[in-house]
């Protein structure tokens, strides 16, 4: 495992140095000072987790989880304050890390990190075997991971740095761009809007608006915007004339 420590005091990035080095499964670890040194280390060193202080200066390391690009590293958020814990599983980290805490309770923030490293290795592993799209997505609430069947989804929609997936059940967020899922879902869904794509078997009417978009009325009732650099590819893509 390749961590990559981003805290601004260096006693605190030395202590969580130290003790990682007598941690099992730790390949490299490397250092930010900050959330903006952390950003141009993520090509460079490549991490698979990110130990990440919240209060810093400039760039607090809840927007520098926001920022990451994809497919961003893990995130296990390490502080001394407890109250940006709901904030930070919003942004989906692993684990929350209160100091001061001891080895133990570091090991098992790394089983937890390890676990889910392992789970990603097997499912990109998988797909690279069998070269189709994937059956499930795994995402990320709060610390537990829930299992989403694509088969489920609707219709799926930019929230922010995620993609809303629409189903029946609820609407998880994913953290990955939209494009990015776009492509590993093949052809499941046809994009009808720079922040929605949809599923074509789900449209049940096409209405006309003003300057060539369109609205889509799917079977569940609910409505997707559709513009018109995207309507062609969707008409095509729903066999209609």
């Amino acid at each position: 495992m390749r961590i990559l420590i981003v805290d601004d005091e260096r006693p605190a990035r030395e202590r969580l140095r130290r003790m990682l080095a007598s941690a099992p499964g730790i390949e490299a670890i490397e250092e930010a000072a900050d959330g903006h040194e952390a950003l141009r280390l993520l090509t460079q060193f490549q991490p698979d987790a990110l130990l990440l202080d919240v209060e810093m200066p400039e760039l607090s390391g809840i927007d520098l989880a926001a920022s990451l690009p994809q497919p961003a590293p893990l995130v296990v958020f390490v502080t001394a304050y407890d109250e940006y814990a709901l904030r930070a599983f919003d942004a989906n980290a692993i684990d929350y890390l209160l100091k001061p805490f001891d080895a133990a309770r570091l090991r098992r923030a790394l089983e937890r990190l390890q676990e889910r490293i392992d789970a990603r290795h097997a499912a990109r592993t998988a797909q690279a075997a069998t070269g189709l799209a994937p059956r499930q997505l795994l995402v990320t609430e709060r610390g537990a991971t829930r299992v989403v069947q694509v088969a489920d989804i609707a219709w799926l929609e930019t929230a922010d740095n995620y993609v809303a997936l629409h189903t029946a059940q609820g609407t998880p967020l994913l953290r990955q761009t939209l494009s990015s899922l776009l492509a590993q879902l093949g052809g499941d869904f046809v994009r009808c809007h720079r922040r929605a794509a949809v599923r074509p078997t789900e449209v049940e009417r096409v209405v006309p608006l003003d300057k060539g978009d369109c609205e889509l009325v799917l079977r569940s009732g609910a409505t997707v915007p559709c513009s018109r650099q995207y309507r062609a590819a969707l008409v095509a893509a729903l066999h209609l004339p």
